[in-house]
């Protein structure tokens, strides 16, 4: 494998035009790749959003981080990405999970394990110039393919589940763990996903793994621990409480919290959102989870915890910042002026 990737998540805020500067500048800086995450509601369409990146850079990876089968078809998904990797090629990456703040808001549910697996194999069909036979109401099956497809596009599925993990590593051309950058989670991910892939017959040290990790550069740890209060939150409502227990964080969240919309990641209100939150999770919980799960603190230590990702599988990471509504800037600025020409001059282990 080759050494870390960097990115950064950039959610699709603005409109398409403005948000390519963003892309630009993280191009400039050094990043490898920046992710657009899809939520209908709450940001422009991503495949707009990208297509307006791919014309407007020339080297930086581009990858949806993540879009979904539910609210999208998987042909249409297949005509979009087809659409995007001809704009930028070799630079796209198809990354896909459950569906989370895109099927929430409007009443769906997240995709099944079963569906997710059928979706794949239809979009990997679709993108390599197969005929797919489509469900049809009245006469049964309607036979059809893609004009002008894309077989280089590679399939990312984003997992934090036992179930899915495993399905990555058996079905997909690498994985997006959602379980940040805790030693004890990414062990205990990239064990499924080598299950998954050693099942079907492969070689898990050829599938890319890229991680999630919330990232601030900062001297002030404290302050901006107590600002992802909701990030440690929303892991303890949807199940992730056995991980948090892992770095001593014993939190009981109820299932529904009022006074944030549309959810607790991405809230409208932030401020409110933390405040809320700081009924359930104490400023020591947060500092444990910011310390354990994501990448905060100075440019010399999180230079230092991204060497140590190799060791653990991974190859590649991408950057989030606290906020949804704007684009990440000071992160792109912080990382790119003090953490990238760090891990340059020094290569990575493992």
């Amino acid at each position: 494998m080759s050494a870390l990737r960097i990115g950064v998540r950039v959610p699709p805020c603005d409109r398409a035009d403005r948000i390519v500067q963003t892309v630009r500048r993280a191009e400039q800086l050094g990043f490898d790749d920046v992710w657009f995450p899809d939520s209908q509601l709450l940001w422009r369409d991503v495949f707009t959003t990208l297509t307006a990146a791919a014309l407007g850079t020339e080297r930086i990876g581009l990858g949806t981080a993540v879009t979904n089968l539910a609210t999208r078809h998987p042909a249409v998904v297949a005509s979009a990405a087809r659409s995007v990797a001809e704009l930028a090629p070799g630079r796209f990456t198809l990354g896909l999970g459950v569906g989370n703040s895109s099927v929430g808001p409007i009443g769906l549910r997240q995709t099944t394990s079963a569906a997710m697996r059928e979706g794949l194999v239809m979009l990997r069909a679709l993108l390599d110039g197969e005929d797919w036979d489509f469900e049809a109401p009245k006469n049964g099956k309607v036979r059809s393919r893609l004009r002008d497809p894309r077989p280089e596009v590679p399939l990312h599925l984003a997992a934090s589940g036992p179930k899915n993990l495993r399905l990555a590593g058996e079905t997909a051309d690498g994985v997006i763990l959602l379980s940040g950058v805790s030693p004890n989670t990414l062990e205990g991910a990239t064990a499924r996903v080598r299950e998954g892939a050693e099942a079907a017959g492969r070689d898990p040290g050829r599938l890319p793994i890229t991680v999630s990790a919330f990232c601030a550069v900062t001297d002030d740890l404290e302050a901006e621990a107590r600002l992802i209060k909701p990030i440690c939150a929303s892991i303890a409502q949807n199940g992730g409480a056995p991980f948090l227990a892992l770095a001593g964080i014993d939190v009981d969240v109820p299932a529904t919290v009022e006074g944030v919309y549309p959810d607790l990641v991405h809230a409208e209100d932030w401020d409110r959102a933390v405040e809320i939150c700081s009924a359930w999770i104490s400023d020591e919980a947060a500092l444990r989870f910011a310390r354990e799960f994501c990448l905060f603190g100075t440019a010399e230590q999180i230079t230092e915890r991204l060497r140590a990702l190799p060791a653990h599988g991974v190859t590649g990471v991408f950057l989030q910042h606290v906020g949804s509504y704007d684009p990440p800037t000071d992160l792109i600025e912080a990382v790119g002026s003090a953490v990238l020409p760090a891990l340059d001059a020094q290569p990575a282990k493992g």
